[in-house]
């Protein structure tokens, strides 16, 4: 009998890094930064520099997880070893993957939804069209993803050339106008601390919160990654600090040119859903504007890629070791990847993307993640740090426990500035979850029904 297909580390230092920065780039900066300002104002450089440091705050978790449990699945490792693999850890790694089957799609419907905003720049495009690329760029990517590790690392690689470009062009044609500076020096304009703690702030924040995720991914790929102590930690520092300079720099170079008052004009009358190609036209005319726009939307389909390869493999991991359905563990017989849970992501991905719009999909996305993952995972770490020391940790957060508390008081200001109905449907999700937990376990004899 041939032995059954396992999971290959094949990915290194550059590759993780390529990987995480094109899942956080995506469309996400391209849609929000124009929402953003319609929030914030001249002040709006203050959202993506709290998103940054959150960001780096959080990876600081993340990394000490990754490098302890380089294992597929990410979170769904962290929260089992830190509650207990036959206690609580099974109903907070159940929960995990139960939200991950829905708000994964949720991630993948945005960058399809905002692919054919931005598309309706080249072509105009009525609703019922718009939603058919949506689900037509699903299938899309799911078709580029069914192969081996070794081919998608390099066309990661590939797709990540076209992002650099993309942002690469953006930043210098803003420095080029001449004005790059500008919106730094009005930061201060109309300052109030307390715009700084407001619900609206809380708003701006989520919105770039959405576009930084993902410097993570890496996690999700632990069991594919090489000398994962080193690189997992390093590709999540190289991610987010790379990426925050390169939104900042995007952010002014657009804001030098557009004014945000004229921004915030087309956000309060639902006009202009593709900005930065408005940008790139009064920079240089409309044939380069359609140019830019065809990048945008390849930065979109990478994004797109990055998330869809690095979830698929989270429910397959929970199937392999027991605690979620058996048919997600299946590999590919000869391509050595998880096809099941790829699939099922994407026909909900698909479905998604024909049924809801972007604002409701960035403040759902996030609140899928923050109480049972970024939370218990904060949590998680103060657990497995009394438990098994620090002796044995390839990489320890520094000024432990500040980033914990940090974070969890980061996150849980994210989650009230989601919204009421946004965390009713949380609710509804995780308890949902909960119920079917309870279930299963009744019946295998799990915990708590351990005979």
């Amino acid at each position: 009998m041939a032995a059954a297909p396992i999971l290959q580390r094949r990915l290194g230092l550059f590759q993780s890094t390529v990987l995480n920065m094109i899942d956080m780039v995506g469309i996400g900066p391209f849609v929000t930064l124009p929402i953003v300002m319609g929030l914030m104002g001249g002040m709006f450089l203050y959202a993506w520099i709290a998103g940054a440091l959150l960001s780096l705050v959080d990876a600081m978790i993340w990394s000490e997880l990754g490098a302890a449990y380089p294992l597929a699945g990410g979170s769904y490792n962290f929260l089992k070893e830190a509650y207990g693999k036959n206690g609580m850890g099974r109903l907070m790694s159940f929960l995990y993957v139960w939200q991950t089957v829905i708000q994964a799609p949720l991630v993948a419907a945005s960058a399809a939804i905002g692919f054919s905003q931005y598309l309706g720049y080249l072509i105009h495009l009525q609703d019922w069209q718009a939603k058919a690329v949506s689900g037509a760029v699903i299938i899309f990517i799911t078709f580029l993803l069914y192969r081996k590790i070794d081919s998608i690392g390099k066309i990661g690689v590939l797709l990540w050339t076209g992002v650099l470009l993309t942002l690469g062009w953006i930043i210098i044609g803003g420095i080029a106008h001449g004005n790059f500076l500008q919106p730094l020096k009005n930061i201060n304009t109309d300052f109030s601390w307390g715009q700084l703690v407001s619900f609206v702030f809380g708003q701006a924040c989520v919105k770039t919160v959405y576009s930084y995720l993902g410097y993570y991914n890496v996690c999700h790929l632990g069991g594919e990654i090489k000398d994962p102590g080193k690189n997992i930690p390093r590709s999540m520092f190289i991610s987010v600090i790379g990426i925050a300079v390169l939104y900042l720099a995007m952010n002014m170079s657009v804001g030098s040119v557009i004014p945000w008052q004229e921004i915030k004009y087309w956000q309060d009358n639902g006009l202009n859903n593709f900005v930065v190609s408005t940008f790139l036209e009064r920079l240089y005319g409309p044939t380069a504007a359609k140019v830019g726009t065809i990048m945008i939307l390849w930065v979109a389909l990478a994004s797109l890629f990055a998330v869809m390869l690095g979830y698929s493999r989270v429910p397959y991991a929970a199937a392999v070791d027991g605690a979620f359905f058996k048919v997600f563990g299946k590999l590919h017989s000869t391509k050595n990847f998880p096809y099941v849970s790829l699939l099922v992501l994407a026909a909900l991905a698909f479905i998604f993307s024909l049924s809801f719009k972007m604002k409701h999909i960035i403040d759902g996305i996030l609140a899928m993640r923050i109480m049972v993952q970024f939370i218990g995972q904060a949590a998680g770490v103060v657990l497995l740090r009394k438990r098994n020391g620090t002796e044995n940790l390839p990489f320890k957060m520094p000024l432990y426990p500040l980033p914990v508390v940090l974070a969890i008081a980061m996150w849980l200001f994210i989650f009230y500035a989601t919204g009421f109905t946004i965390i009713l449907f949380f609710l509804l999700v995780f308890g949902s979850g909960f119920v079917v937990y309870f279930l299963m376990a009744k019946i295998k004899k799990q915990w708590p029904f351990v005979s």
